[in-house]
């Protein structure tokens, strides 16, 4: 179970290791939470330059959303071919029972003191000012989430590729052709190639 609170002290420890060349983040994974993610790329830039040392993230099978959003605060990002790597985007998922609520003849006993209180509960109709607010919220934090991306990977990024900042994905290698991902490599190959120190 990833945290940033587990991530951040896990990379402190290799970062003051005297002996290690080089910090690498072993990701696997869909995503999560935004302000984790953050919280762990924020640190990641921080302490590559507090201790000089290089930093790579290798991705096994998924690295996306959240985990991408990691990912692009390190030096180089190495993929398998085959990995699921970008859905550079943000959502906020639910359901809404009202239309089965009122055929079953269930009613919803909700009482709340503010007008949005009940926003975004599942049993209560969603009215056009909540949708947009919610829609204002997750497009201020896409766009975070892209000047994260495009301040991480700078000129390697191929700008026009269609759909990059759209949610989608690619596989390891579309990935590195069109720059969301440098090179292919395991962590293996990253510690006995790259960083020339096989102990992992």
């Amino acid at each position: 179970d990833a945290s940033a609170e587990a991530i951040v002290s896990s990379m402190k420890s290799a970062f003051e290791d005297s002996s290690a060349k080089a910090v690498v983040l072993l990701i696997n994974s869909p995503g999560g939470s935004p302000v984790q993610a953050g919280i762990v790329a924020d640190e990641v830039r921080r302490m590559r330059a507090q201790y000089k040392k290089p930093v790579y993230a290798v991705v096994e099978e998924s690295c996306t959303s959240a985990a991408y959003y990691i990912a692009s605060a390190t030096d180089k990002i190495f993929v398998d071919k085959a990995s699921l790597v970008g859905s550079i985007g943000v959502l906020i998922d639910g359901f809404g029972f009202t239309g089965v609520m009122n055929r079953v003849g269930v009613e919803r006993r909700l009482i709340i003191s503010g007008e949005n209180k009940g926003f975004l509960d599942p049993f209560s109709p969603m009215n056009d000012e909540q949708r947009a607010h919610a829609q204002k919220m997750i497009d201020q934090i896409h766009e975070q989430f892209i000047n994260v991306v495009k301040a991480g990977r700078g000129e390697r990024l191929k700008l026009q590729t269609p759909g990059l900042f759209s949610g989608l994905f690619w596989t390891g290698e579309q990935a590195v052709e069109i720059g969301l991902a440098d090179q292919l490599g395991s962590i293996d190959y990253v510690a006995r190639e790259v960083v020339k120190a096989e102990k992992v």
